[in-house]
This record gives structure tokens, C-alpha cells and sequence, in this order.
């Protein structure tokens, strides 16, 4: 009993110290950024025709 309690407890604090490390020195999953310009390469993911001269006009 006396075993698991203690088990459970350095697992809580390993898990403290990651999540107050996590948070102290802002680290962001790479899926999270975006791409700071919009380029031929990445425009598809917008659904922009990188082949055509002017985007589609959106319709409302």
C-alpha cells in the first residue's frame, strides 16, 4: 500500500514539473503553427489555385 502511494505520488510530481516546464518556456506542438506567409506551396491547404492569376471570389 505503503509502495503504490508513493509510486503515485513521484508520478504527480513528474507530471507537475513537465506541465510547469511546459508552460515556463512556451512550447507549442508543431502542429499548432501557422505558416508566417502564404506561399505557391502552402496555399493549396486554403484551397487557393496557386495556377490561377486571381483567387476564386468566395460566394455568400
Amino acid at each position: 500500500m505503503s509502495q503504490s502511494a508513493s509510486i503515485l505520488i513521484s508520478l504527480a510530481a513528474v507530471f507537475a514539473l513537465v506541465v510547469l516546464l511546459g508552460r515556463k518556456f512556451n512550447i507549442s506542438s508543431r502542429y499548432d503553427r501557422k505558416p508566417r506567409e502564404l506561399n505557391n506551396w502552402n496555399s493549396l491547404d486554403r484551397g487557393i489555385d496557386p495556377t490561377e492569376k486571381e483567387p476564386p471570389e468566395k460566394e455568400s
